[in-house]
């Protein structure tokens, strides 16, 4: 199995209510690794200088599946995806 995340755009609104049966189901399925709403903050540098922070990803989940198409699949149900929002696929490679 192999780590995905989900990164969630901030082109549609899901509503709140329409998370918990989502996440439960894929937390029945043995996939969810976790996930959160993204919150404000900053891109820091060691020179101290201050970038802005990519607005556009509004919130993550983190799934494990056997490869990219099952991650896909994984997003039926997914509130924002449903919305016809975008939801950007990234592996995360492993490094041990």
């Amino acid at each position: 199995m192999a780590d995905f995340i989900f990164l969630m755009h901030n082109d549609v609104m899901a509503g709140d209510e329409a998370w918990e049966p989502y996440i439960r189901s894929l937390q029945q399925r043995g996939v969810f690794q976790g996930g959160s709403a993204i919150g404000d903050g900053v891109c820091a540098r060691k020179d101290g200088v201050r970038l802005p922070v990519t607005r556009h990803i509004v919130g993550y989940i983190r799934i494990t599946a056997g490869n990219l198409d099952e991650a896909i699949k994984l997003l039926a149900g997914n509130p924002h995806f449903e919305k016809d929002g975008t939801v950007e696929v990234r592996e995360l490679p492993r490094t041990d």
